[in-house]
This record gives structure tokens, C-alpha cells and sequence, in this order.
């Protein structure tokens, strides 16, 4: 016996009846009681959402984000063009009767390439600093900055809004120690800030590179850390072993600039860092190599023929 063809099911069927229409359901959503904000209309309250002219919004001039993905503006403005904007921006009213965005700038864009003429949004009344912080802290809060956005916006409220470390940790919500590491991750170099932002290297990563005094060190580190794929725990580990080495030779009263030491490291991986290095105050010395089978010489020597050397 041939099954008979279910409809949409019971429990929606009952709620929608038969003959229910889909596209009606997916209608984009509106604000049908909401009055149109016009320069030339009364002021009105801050409670309500309203539609404003995309025409009569201006970007956020303290946009913490520096970067807006443009395939996911797309993605955004496709569904908006389905279901409309179903979480409205924040704005402030200007002098001037224009509109600032607070928080919603992404929406805005995805708007605004969509075509849309009215967007919905809620007024704000705050000044520039109140601005600045909203703005920070929603954008914080919504956790899609990079490690070094983040720590650039608190940097921000500290220096533009006038705050403690303790008086911003309570403003975005985030325990002290965290503003701090955040705060700790501007110190590194621009090379390295970089690899942060594109998440070639992780804020774990970072805060090891931090223990390292020497930047051009901090960024040879770093490119092993991404060419290598070095967990947190290895790299920790290099970096002690450097350290180590850097002791034995200022034991022995020697003062090796920092180029010994990668040499020792890049070398030393073939033969599992068994590695010895000594310098005489006039810049000759002896390098020691101790192997435990042909396979690393041969490992050693393909490496020395497939570079640029």
C-alpha cells in the first residue's frame, strides 16, 4: 500500500491551517507603527525603534573595528534582502539633525548595499565620550575583534575616557588581568601585531613572545612558530633551551650576540639539539655537532642543498 503524502504536519497544519502560505511568513520584517524620522519632525523619544533614511546616517567616526569582511557584508545583505534588518542599529542624534551610528555600522553597510532607503534604529543621547565607550564596549562584547583590536579599544577608553585599568575592566565586563594581557600584546612588534590579526599566531603564542626581550628574536620566534607549527608548549620549550644555552656561555664568560643563537637553533633541530658553540672575545671559536646516526647528516645536508645558500 503506497504511503500517503504528509502535508506540512500535524502540529503546524493545526496552527496554519492546509492551505498556509510560506512566502507570507517570510515576509522581511517591518516597523509598521513606527513614525519615519525626518529633519523637519519634532524630536522624538529615545525608546521606540524608528526608521530612519539611510541618506541621514553617518559611519561611526570611533569604529573600533578596522576591518569589515566584504564576503560577509554580502552574506548579511542577502539575508537582510529575505528577512530585513531584524536587529536594528543604535544611533545618536547630531546638532545638524543627522544621525551617528553607536553600534550597528556592519548592519548599516549590509543596508546600504542592499539598497534599503529607511533603516530601523534606536536614538541614543550621549556625548562623544559616552559614544566612544558604547561603541568599545558593544563591539567588545560581541567578540568578533582580533586580539589586537581588542586591545586598541581599551587602550582607547583608558587614554580617550580618562579611565583605570580597573574602571574599564568593569565598563567592558573583562576580569583586570585580561585588560592587562590585552594592553601587554601593543608592545610587541608590528610584525608580530600583524600575524595576530590574521591569525597566523595565537594571543597563547603571544604572550610566551612577550617573555622575550630581544624583538628581532620575538619576531625569528614567531616565524618558526608559523612555519612549524609550534604548539605554546614547544615554543615555550625553544625558548628555554635558548635560554639555556645563553646562560652556559655567559658562564663561560662569553658574550654571543643573538645571531649565535639562532644558528644553534636552526642547526641544532637536525641533530636534536645536541649543539655546542664557543666565541672568543675576538669573534673566533668552534662549533661542536654531535649525531647519532647518518640519517641526521643526510637530513642535515638536504636541508643545506634545497635552501639558497
Amino acid at each position: 500500500m503506497s504511503k500517503q503524502q504528509r502535508g506540512l504536519g500535524k502540529g503546524i497544519g493545526a496552527l496554519l491551517g492546509a492551505d498556509a502560505d510560506l512566502s507570507n511568513i517570510r515576509k522581511p520584517v517591518g516597523y509598521i507603527n513606527k513614525e519615519v524620522v525626518t529633519s523637519d519632525q519634532p524630536r522624538q523619544g529615545t525608546a521606540d525603534v524608528l526608521r530612519i533614511p539611510t541618506d541621514m546616517i553617518e559611519p561611526n567616526p570611533f569604529q573600533p573595528r578596522m576591518n569589515f569582511d566584504q564576503e560577509a557584508l554580502e552574506e548579511l545583505g542577502e539575508s537582510i534582502r529575505t528577512l530585513g534588518l531584524i536587529q536594528p542599529i543604535t544611533v545618536r542624534r547630531k546638532p545638524d539633525g543627522r544621525y551617528q551610528i553607536i553600534s550597528g555600522e556592519r548592519r548599516f553597510r549590509a543596508c546600504r548595499a542592499t539598497g534599503m532607503e529607511m533603516i530601523p534604529a534606536y536614538i541614543r543621547d550621549t556625548d562623544d565620550q559616552g559614544m566612544l565607550e558604547m561603541a568599545i564596549v558593544e563591539n567588545i562584547q560581541r567578540e568578533n575583534l582580533d586580539p589586537i583590536e581588542v586591545a586598541m579599544s581599551y587602550q582607547r577608553l583608558i587614554e580617550e575616557c580618562n579611565l583605570t585599568q580597573e574602571q574599564m575592566a568593569i565598563r567592558v565586563g573583562k576580569k583586570r588581568a585580561s585588560v592587562t594581557n590585552y594592553l601587554r600584546l601593543l608592545k610587541l612588534p608590528a610584525k608580530i601585531q600583524h600575524d595576530l590579526k590574521v591569525s597566523l599566531l595565537s594571543v597563547g603564542h603571544a604572550k610566551v613572545l612577550l617573555g622575550v626581550e630581544d624583538q628581532q628574536l620575538q619576531e625569528y620566534l614567531c616565524d618558526l612558530v608559523i612555519k612549524d607549527d609550534l604548539s605554546v608548549r614547544q615554543l615555550e620549550e625553544k625558548i628555554k633551551k635558548l635560554s639555556q644555552k645563553k646562560n652556559e656561555s655567559e658562564e663561560q664568560g662569553q658574550d654571543l650576540p643573538e645571531e649565535y643563537f639562532k644558528v644553534l637553533e636552526i642547526v641544532g633541530k637536525y641533530f636534536e639539539n645536541d649543539i655546542s658553540l664557543k666565541r672568543s672575545s675576538a669573534g673566533k671559536g668552534t662549533m661542536t655537532i654531535h649525531f647519532s646516526s647518518d640519517e641526521e647528516v643526510h637530513k642535515f645536508l638536504t636541508a643545506l642543498e634545497e635552501s639558497k645558500f
